[in-house]
């Protein structure tokens, strides 16, 4: 396939991976992790305000750049060559993913706000008892006179702790796993009624469980139609899953790079161990599961758009070869370093972390295979 990024594509990659270079150091991040918030806010708003990133998957008409779903796997595989925790999947990808689907009068007020650097959204669907099943739900948002009561429990919600919104998946209608009768909110992560439980995650970022108790929101914080919001969600995760893909090509291109250098400087036998034809054998292997994930996740991006079945095949086949791919590589780079390649001081450890939940984030390998034989072989 002949593909090739646009002049504006290439200048968003090039600026922002010199901009991650001088501010985002392995040991930078490890400071910003350490922190009381676990994050430098001033990063997210260089981001914002400086680069303009924020903006490059927005429409011009609401101040970005114009571009869409390979500006947002661009910036995604970038952040993940440095295993960034700033929370632009869940802000941009899939919060604003959200509003650029719905559009009407709350795009048109909170769009501008995401790409100032002025609002931070956290997507709470996953429930204990959900696995991967969007419809699995058990939090409930009741009619209330003019608005709506909110009552559930949300798990490992990431970037949380840092959320001005928060974008919740609700029953409104219909049975437990009913497709109808789901809706999307976006709501004030500060209302009252909302009961936060804050963690570090093992790969580095904030999560929280939250907990709805009867909490009031306004009738205006629904996005689209009442009970039908499930075609919304399953596009906007589809959206995210290929941007975690991105994400990944990144994070396992510096799993390779970092093994090959480390081959390269330990000694056995009185030669480095890159001279050792199994080592070099395993190197092209990592190479190779790099670069193939990188085609998987081009197609998937320029897929997106494609009618629902058409998407989701594309997303399923995407995934379950990043996810392998990022077993693979992760475990491989981990053998060749050994012990210290688990240690908190080397960053070949936080990189296979980052792998380790990618691989089951947004659907493991096997649920994507069996979600891609079902599609394919549907009559």
């Amino acid at each position: 396939m002949d593909f090739s990024y646009t002049e504006t594509q290439d200048m968003i990659r090039d600026t922002l991976s010199r901009f991650l270079t001088d501010t985002y150091d392995f040991d930078s991040r490890g400071k910003m992790i350490a922190s009381s918030t676990g994050r430098d806010s001033g990063i997210w708003k260089a981001l914002a305000q400086d680069l303009g990133m924020l903006g490059a998957s927005f429409s011009e008409d609401h101040g970005g750049l114009g571009g869409g779903h390979l500006e947002n796997a661009l910036i995604m595989e970038e952040l993940g060559k440095v295993i960034a925790i700033e929370p632009y999947l869940q802000t941009v990808v899939l919060g604003g993913g959200a509003l650029k689907a719905v559009g009407g009068a709350v795009a048109d007020a909170v769009i501008p706000e995401i790409i100032n650097g002025n609002v931070i959204i956290a997507f709470a669907y996953a429930e204990p008892q959900g696995r991967y099943n969007l419809a699995n739900i058990r939090t409930t948002a009741k009619k209330d006179g003019a608005g709506y009561t909110l009552n559930g429990h949300k798990s490992v919600v990431y970037a949380a702790p840092w959320a001005t919104h928060l974008l919740v998946t609700a029953r409104t209608g219909g049975a437990n796993t009913d497709a109808n009768g789901v809706s999307l909110f976006l709501i004030d992560a500060n209302a009252k009624g909302i009961v936060r439980r804050d963690y570090p995650t093992v790969d580095g970022f904030q999560a929280s469980e939250i907990y709805f108790e009867n909490a009031s929101i306004p009738a205006d914080a629904l996005l689209g139609d009442e009970g039908a919001g499930l075609p919304l969600i399953e596009r906007i995760v589809d959206e995210a899953t290929v941007a975690v893909c991105a994400e990944s090509c990144g994070v396992t291109a510096k799993l390779h790079q970092g093994t090959l250098e480390y081959a390269r400087q330990r000694n056995q036998f009185g030669q480095p161990i890159s001279r050792f034809q199994v080592l070099q054998h395993r190197m092209v292997d990592m190479f190779m599961e790099v670069e193939q994930s990188k085609s998987m996740t081009t197609m998937a991006t320029l897929k997106l758009d494609l009618p629902a079945a058409e998407r989701m095949a594309a997303v399923s086949a995407c995934k379950a070869k990043v996810s392998r791919s990022a077993q693979f590589v992760g475990q491989n780079a981990i053998q060749t370093h050994g012990g210290i390649g688990i240690t908190q001081e080397l960053a070949i450890g936080h990189f296979f972390k980052r792998a380790t939940m990618i691989e089951n984030q947004f659907g493991s390998a096997d649920h994507h295979y069996e979600r891609f034989e079902r599609l394919t072989l549907a009559d």
